[in-house]
């Protein structure tokens, strides 16, 4: 994929990562914090996070079409080295919401047996916890210096500082 309606591709699915991310790091925090969260959060969590992963790559792919497509520039290559991170950050978010979903289901499929056990324990919420707080932050950094080294790439002397008397003055 390379032009949607004659844009680069890139430009669009980028909005997808940006919302998706944060969003999903969002979602699993909370539902690996928060049990009752994870409940009702049920299967969208796992799914959310697929919906990112799977727009990482795509974005990727665009991005390295429009590279391809624009002047060589120090600003572009930081901003290409720095999305190509994001990718592991995104997998291991889906990882955990996979393991907070499973992990929150088990354990009320055990605690409505009789005599059932709680699986989740809290030993086992704490460390799933801790992982998903330090991924999601991680994700979300990411995030923010991938967009805020594209922004800079691609607006870096296209504008003037001063009004230069256009419209809304």
């Amino acid at each position: 994929m390379s032009l949607i309606n004659g844009l680069p591709a890139h430009v669009l699915l980028v909005h997808v990562v940006v919302v998706l991310v944060p969003l999903t790091a969002l979602a699993l925090v909370a539902a690996a914090l928060w049990p009752r969260a994870a409940r009702r959060l049920g299967p969208l969590l796992p799914l959310l996070a697929l919906a990112a992963l799977v727009s990482v790559p795509l974005t990727t792919q665009a991005g390295e079409w429009l590279e391809r497509h624009v002047d060589d520039d120090a600003l572009v290559r930081r901003h290409t080295e720095l999305g190509d991170g994001l990718l592991p950050w995104v997998l291991g978010l889906f990882v955990l919401a996979t393991v907070v979903w499973w992990v929150g289901r088990r354990a009320s499929a055990e605690a409505a047996r009789p005599g059932g056990t709680r699986w989740s324990g809290l030993p086992v919420r704490i460390v799933v916890g801790v992982l998903s707080v330090a991924v999601a932050a991680g994700a979300v950094v990411d995030v923010y210096r991938i967009g805020d080294s594209g922004a800079k790439a691609a607006w870096h002397d296209a504008f003037s500082k001063t009004a230069t008397g256009g419209r809304g003055e």
